[in-house]
C-alpha cells in the first residue's frame, strides 16, 4: 500500500468510526460490532503511526460527534475522556508499576452523570459527546441505582452506567414488533434513559451503577488518598457501586482471572474491565492527554474466536409476519460453552455478508455471552431469499423499512402469526395465563381447536381431549382451564398490549389506556390527531394504532374476545393504590413469588415505589431471613427501616399467601 492508498484508506477509517460512535453514544441503534470497531479503530491507529498523518476529525484523537435528540443540552463542567486500552494483560500489570489499583468491571451502557444538591438530586445528564450531554432528570427519579435524597450537605456529582439487565431485555423486546427490537441491551438502555415520557423508561427497569466521584465537598484528607475509600462513603449514601478487587502488580492477572471467571454470570452486560490508580493524589499528578486520563486503562479480552461451517440459513417466522434469518453452523465451543447458532439479524445484513450454506465464518461471543458472526472468511452467497413462508407456504416479499431490507410473510392466516400472537396474547405481561406457550399453542392448532384468540376461551369444550394430550392430565388441564379462567377479568392496558397493536409493548398500553380514561370505544374511534398528542406517541406510532383498529380483521377480533372477557377500571385510588406513597426493597430468595420482578409488579400494580437499595427514603426491605447479615438487612436495621417477610409483603397488598 503507497502513501496516497493509505491515506485514502484513513479517510475511510475516519468516516466508518465517526458514524459508528454517533450511532453508538447519540442514538438507540449500532452499525457496527465492538470487536469490528475496535480492530477498524486499530488499523487507523497503525496508519496512523506508520505515517505520521493525522487526519482532522481523527477518533484516535476526539471524542464527540454532534447529539441529535429533543432533549435539553448541557454542557458537563468536566469534560469526559475516552480511556486508552489494551488486550495484553501484561501490559495491563506494567501499567501499575508500584502503585496500588482498583480493576472494576468496564460496564457496557450509557454513561450518566448525578448531580446533589444538599441532598436532593438536582441534575442526571447523559456522557452525550463527552463535553455537551442530555438533560434526562425526570427519567433518571425512576431509575434503580438512583436515590432522589442522599444524608448528604453540599454540591455532589457522581458518574455512573445506566444499564438494563439481560433478563429484561429479553422481556422488553418480546413485547416489541420484530421490526422495533433492539439489537442488544445497550441499545435499549440508550433508548429507554432518553425517551420523553419518564413512564416508558420506569416500565424498562434502568439501572444506574456508579463507578466514580467527579466531585464533592469533603475537605481534603477525608478519603484518605483513596478511590477504594470514595466508592465505600457513596455505597453508604445509597448508590449503587461498580464491584471492584485491589490489586497490585503481582496480583492484577489473578484478579483479571477471577472476574472472567463470572462474567457469563453476570447480569448486566460488561465489554471488559477497567483498572485505575487508587491514589487520588497520584491521579491528580498524571493528568491526562487530549483523549485519554492518564490514571486509567480498560482491559478489553481477546476475543475466543473459532472457525466453523455454516450449514443452514434457517428462517424463524413471527407474529408481525417477519420472517428472521438465523444461522445454523456446525458446534463449536466458545466460552466454556457450545454454541450451535447465531442471528442474521435481516435480508440486507445476510446480503452485505454475502452468507451462503458452506461458507467457512467465525464465530465468538459479543461480551462473551451473545454469540455473533464476526467475518465471513468464503463469501459464497448470498444464498437466495425464500420466496414462500417456512411455515405456511404463503408468498413472500422482502421490505425496505428505515433502509433495511426485511422478508415478510403476505398470508394473513399464517399459522406462525397465530401461534405467535397466541403466546404473545397470554403472556405475563398481557393476559397472564399461566402453562401456555407457543409449543402449547402449536399442538392444539394442529389439532383443529385454535384458530383466533377467541379461540382460547373455547378450549374447556375440548377439556377431555386435552386431559388425554401427551404432556397434559387433569391436573395440568385444570391448571390451564383455570388460569385462561381468571384472565377473563383484565385492566384495559393488558388487554391492549395482548391483542398486539403495532410497536405499543406494556408501557405504551399504560399510556393508551390512561389517555383514554380506560375506555376501549373511545381509543378504538380516536383519530391520528388525537393519537399523536399523547406524549409518548408520536405521529408514526399514532398512524400504526389508527389502522390497526380500522382493520375489520381486527375489529372482528377484539369483538371476539369481548365476548368472553370484562374490562375492569381501576376501583378508586384509595381502594386501588393501598401502598401509594411506600418504597419497598427486596432482597434474598423467595417462595411464594416465582422472581423478584413479579413480587416488584405486584407492588407496582398497588402504588407502591420499588428500589434497588436502602436508603432513608425505604419504607420496608423484603427479605425472608429477617436475620439475616447482608449489607441491605444491616443498612435498614442502621437506618430504622422495618424488615418484613415475603408473607407480611403479601398482606399489606392485601393478598393472601394461597393468592399465588
Amino acid at each position: 500500500m503507497n502513501g496516497m492508498d493509505e491515506t485514502l484508506r484513513m479517510k475511510e477509517l475516519v468516516s466508518r468510526l465517526q458514524k459508528a460512535a454517533q450511532a453508538y453514544y447519540s442514538s438507540d441503534t449500532e452499525i457496527m460490532t465492538n470487536l469490528e470497531y475496535d480492530q477498524l479503530y486499530d488499523e487507523l491507529k497503525a496508519l496512523e503511526d506508520k505515517t505520521g498523518v493525522i487526519l482532522a476529525d481523527s477518533p484516535t484523537q476526539h471524542v464527540g460527534y454532534q447529539v441529535m435528540s429533543a432533549l435539553p443540552k448541557i454542557r458537563h463542567a468536566r469534560p469526559m475522556k475516552s480511556l486508552d486500552k489494551t488486550k495484553d494483560i501484561g501490559a495491563l500489570a506494567a501499567f501499575l508499576k508500584d502503585s496500588r489499583g482498583l480493576l472494576s468491571w468496564k460496564l457496557d451502557g450509557l454513561t450518566c452523570v448525578l448531580t446533589y444538591q444538599d441532598g436532593s438530586l438536582v441534575q442526571a445528564a447523559t456522557r452525550g459527546n463527552g463535553e455537551i450531554g442530555e438533560v434526562i432528570t425526570n427519567n433518571a427519579r425512576f431509575f434503580h441505582g438512583v436515590p432522589l435524597r442522599i444524608p448528604y450537605t453540599g454540591h455532589l456529582v457522581v458518574r455512573g452506567e445506566a444499564l438494563i439487565s439481560y433478563k429484561d431485555f429479553e422481556r422488553i423486546n418480546n413485547q416489541l414488533d420484530p421490526s422495533q427490537q433492539y439489537k442488544n441491551p445497550r441499545n435499549l438502555c440508550s433508548g429507554s434513559v432518553r425517551q420523553l415520557d419518564p413512564r416508558i423508561a420506569k416500565e424498562r427497569n434502568v439501572t444506574v451503577i456508579v463507578y466514580t466521584l467527579v466531585e464533592s465537598e469533603q475537605e481534603d484528607g477525608f478519603f484518605h488518598d483513596s478511590k477504594k475509600e470514595q466508592l465505600t462513603w457513596l455505597a453508604g449514601l445509597g448508590f449503587e457501586t461498580v464491584a471492584y478487587k485491589e490489586v497490585t502488580q503481582a496480583t492484577v492477572a489473578e484478579a483479571e482471572k477471577q472476574f472472567t471467571d463470572v462474567v457469563g454470570k453476570m447480569p448486566f452486560p460488561v465489554d471488559g474491565l477497567v483498572l485505575t490508580l487508587d491514589s487520588l493524589s497520584e491521579s491528580a499528578a498524571l493528568g491526562s492527554t487530549a483523549k485519554f486520563p492518564r490514571d486509567s486503562l480498560a482491559f478489553k479480552w481477546q476475543d475466543e474466536q473459532a472457525k466453523t461451517t455454516l450449514i443452514q440459513i434457517e428462517w424463524s417466522p413471527s407474529r408481525t409476519g417477519l420472517i428472521n434469518p438465523v444461522a445454523v453452523f456446525d458446534p463449536v465451543e466458545l466460552e466454556g460453552t457450545t454454541v450451535r447458532r447465531a442471528s442474521l439479524h435481516n435480508v440486507s445484513y445476510l446480503r452485505e455478508m454475502k452468507m451462503g450454506v458452506g461458507d467457512q465464518i467465525l464465530v465468538y461471543k459479543a461480551n462473551m455471552i451473545i454469540p455473533q458472526i464476526s467475518e465471513n472468511l468464503t463469501k459464497t452467497g448470498p444464498d437466495p431469499v425464500p420466496d414462500v413462508c417456512p411455515r405456511c407456504g404463503g408468498q413472500t416479499q422482502v421490505v425496505t423499512r428505515d433502509d433495511v431490507q426485511e422478508l415478510v410473510c403476505l398470508n394473513p392466516s399464517c399459522p406462525a402469526k397465530l401461534l405467535k400472537a397466541l403466546e404473545h396474547f397470554a403472556s405475563r405481561q398481557a393476559m397472564n395465563i399461566d402453562g401456555f406457550s407457543e409449543a402449547t399453542a402449536a399442538r392444539m392448532a394442529d389439532a383443529g381447536w385454535l384458530e383466533s384468540l377467541g379461540d382460547l376461551y373455547r378450549l374447556k369444550d375440548h377439556k377431555e381431549q386435552i386431559e388425554k394430550m401427551e404432556g397434559f392430565g387433569e391436573k395440568s388441564c385444570a391448571k390451564l382451564l383455570s388460569s385462561i379462567e381468571r384472565s377473563r377479568h383484565t385492566q384495559l392496558f393488558r388487554f391492549l398490549n395482548g391483542i398486539g397493536i403495532p410497536g405499543i409493548g406494556t408501557a405504551g398500553a399504560r399510556l393508551l389506556a390512561d389517555a383514554f380514561d380506560q375506555d376501549l370505544d373511545s381509543l378504538m374511534q380516536a383519530d391520528t390527531e388525537r393519537l399523536s398528542a399523547i406524549e409518548g406517541i408520536g405521529p408514526v406510532l399514532a398512524d400504526g394504532i389508527f389502522r390497526f383498529f380500522r382493520q375489520p380483521d381486527n375489529q372482528a377480533m377484539i369483538r371476539d374476545l369481548l365476548n368472553f372477557i370484562e374490562i375492569e377500571k381501576p376501583e378508586s385510588a384509595a381502594k386501588e393504590l393501598p401502598l401509594k406513597g411506600l418504597t419497598f426493597v427486596i432482597t434474598g430468595s423467595l417462595t411464594h413469588f416465582e422472581n423478584r420482578d413479579q413480587l416488584q409488579s405486584a407492588l407496582i400494580e398497588r402504588g407502591a415505589k420499588a428500589a434497588s437499595s436502602v436508603s432513608k427514603n425505604t419504607s420496608y426491605l423484603i427479605n425472608n431471613d429477617i436475620e439475616s447479615t447482608s449489607t441491605k438487612n444491616k443498612k435498614a436495621r442502621q437506618l430504622g427501616i422495618p424488615i418484613i417477610s415475603e408473607e407480611e409483603a403479601m398482606k399489606l397488598m392485601g393478598m393472601q399467601v394461597n393468592d399465588r
